[in-house]
């Protein structure tokens, strides 16, 4: 067996990373022209969208598996992790669906969801990990066969409809929402692949790296491709696509920073792990769930006062905040963020939503 806790180390500073970039992205969503950058920062801050998502939703699987990566268990163990997971993952669903209404582009609910189903292949060969997540993003493109996937969409307001009807809430968790079920719990399973490597092996970290590394280039290979014009306008949109609707380039390219970036995370929390930054960032990956929260919370409320702008939830309706004040303001939540986590781990293990969590779950 390998250290865990070095492990968990890099893994928490790819969720330090992950929550970051959320908080740029659903900060720009909100108050900035994430849909029409007009400088250099714009563009920059668009970077982050999808690409923090991927490692958000990769962490999630990788924490499922670490709580469930001995050999040993026996019948009644698995029978209880397996209790205690679905009942995060209710947790999860019901506090996703209550931010819902002020925040739209909730993933908790999805995460719940991700969670739920993961519980029937728990203590599967990791092999069926990697099978789960292709048959994920093929059942999304036979959807797209059938369902046009502008349904339920007013893509004026970024609003979904019909949302809260029987067939709306189908239709959006499972196959055109934000983060729906196909294909975006195949990141999850992904994840719960890499959560049953061994981390400390250092040819894990370089191998997955290049992985990840190689199928990168490619995507951006064929893009650039694109951009000269060797394609018909349907792949070149295929190609080209960006977050919705989340086609294969788009998830293989997410997919292939994400191991770029969990595997330098990963060498940075095996090579350095008394360094205080490292160790101040590795609490705060510890708490992204109350991290999540207060800045859809906290954060929007506050960045609205000082913008004196009008927060609906949905995408930005008055006059773009400049990029540069988003990133500025993303940066120094950032911070408190840290500072906070730091503070509050004097004290407690885990974080505040972290511990409501694990005590209604067990």
């Amino acid at each position: 067996m390998f250290e865990m806790n070095k492990r968990i180390i890099g893994f928490d500073i790819a969720r330090a990373y992950a929550i970051f970039g959320m908080f740029i992205v659903n900060f720009n969503f909100s108050f900035g022209s994430i849909m029409n950058p007009t400088d250099t920062v714009g563009y920059f801050l668009n970077i982050f969208t999808g690409n923090s998502t991927a490692i958000f939703i990769i962490c999630a699987g990788m924490g499922v598996s670490l709580m469930t990566n001995r050999a040993d268990y026996t019948i009644l163990e698995k029978a209880e992790l397996k209790s205690k997971i679905l009942k995060r993952s209710w947790f999860l669903f019901a506090l996703g669906l209550l931010l819902f209404n002020w925040w739209s582009g909730d993933i908790l609910h999805f995460y719940g969801g991700y969670m739920h189903i993961a519980v029937f292949l728990l203590f599967a060969p990791k092999r069926y990990y990697l099978v789960s997540a292709i048959t994920a993003i093929i059942l999304f493109h036979i959807l797209l066969l059938v369902i046009p996937i502008t349904t339920g969409w007013d893509f004026i307001t970024y609003q979904y409809v019909d949302f809260w009807t029987p067939l709306g809430f189908l239709r959006n968790t499972f196959y055109n929402g934000w983060n729906s079920m196909f294909p975006w719990i195949s990141y999850f399973f992904v994840g719960m692949w890499l959560g049953r490597l061994n981390w400390q092996d250092k040819h894990i970290k370089r191998n997955i790296f290049i992985i990840g590394f190689v199928a990168f280039l490619l995507i951006q290979g064929i893009r650039l491709m694109v951009k000269q014009q060797l394609f018909n306008a349907f792949w070149s949109d295929y190609i080209m696509a960006e977050y919705f609707p989340p086609y294969l380039p788009f998830v293989l390219v997410t997919m292939a920073f994400a191991l770029m970036t969990i595997s330098i995370c990963m060498f940075i929390g095996q090579k350095f792990t008394t360094n205080k930054l490292v160790l101040a960032l590795q609490k705060t990956g510890q708490m992204t769930l109350s991290h999540y929260v207060i800045h859809l919370t906290l954060g929007m409320v506050l960045m609205a006062f000082l913008t004196n702008k009008h927060y609906t939830g949905l995408l930005e309706d008055e006059q773009p905040t400049s990029p540069i004040y988003i990133f500025a303001y993303s940066f120094i939540f950032y911070i408190f963020s840290i500072l906070f986590s730091i503070l509050w781990c004097k004290k407690f293990k885990n974080g505040p939503l972290e511990i409501l969590m694990r005590k209604i779950s067990g």
